[in-house]
């Protein structure tokens, strides 16, 4: 017996794909996204029978929403390759703040890797025993990426220059190490 809880969040965000070019998605663009977060017990599911919750979901997603909502939403996704990121550190570094940097390109893919990460940091950080299992983000009304399983074996930080604990491992808002 187990429970689970899911939590959805929409949020707008615009980026390119550096590596592959040649295609419509090396140029800059935009998409209106979902993030799904399903979360689970670390331990004992087992209802009280006074309680009966893992932890009020106020608790469970009052941080992630307030990153998803406050740092994720209308920011601008890049690879930690692109050349554009030189321009705004000489040109606009006042953006900086509102530039999700990633290992790689911006995929769908390995956002779901980072964001399991960065909520999983924010719900121990809260001392809550409670991870997420799996996410889901949901690109456009056609193309839906999960991801469940350990998000250090799927991020390849190979290219990668930033700190020893990147920002999708931090509990903090973060969405970048360029500051």
């Amino acid at each position: 017996m187990s429970f689970e809880i899911c939590f959805t969040r929409r949020y707008c965000m615009s980026h390119r794909l550096f590596n592959i070019r040649n295609s419509r998605c090396y140029v800059p663009h935009g998409h209106n996204e979902y993030v799904k977060v399903y979360l689970v017990s670390d331990g004992n599911d087992s209802l009280d029978g006074a309680v009966n919750m893992m932890a009020p979901f106020a608790v469970l997603k009052k941080r992630w929403h307030q990153w998803i909502d406050d740092h994720v939403d209308h920011c601008l996704q890049l690879s930690c390759q692109d050349q554009m990121l030189d321009y705004f550190r000489e040109s606009e570094p006042e953006n900086l703040p509102h530039i999700m940097v990633t290992p790689g390109d911006p995929t769908t893919e390995v956002l779901a890797a980072c964001f399991m990460a960065k909520i999983n940091a924010l719900l121990h950080d809260q001392g809550i025993g409670v991870h997420c299992r799996k996410i889901e983000i949901i690109e456009t009304p056609t193309n839906t990426v999960s991801f469940a399983g350990d998000p250090e074996q799927a991020i390849s930080t190979a290219h990668y220059d930033g700190p020893e604990i990147p920002w999708w491992r931090r509990p903090d808002m973060s969405i970048n190490d360029l500051l």
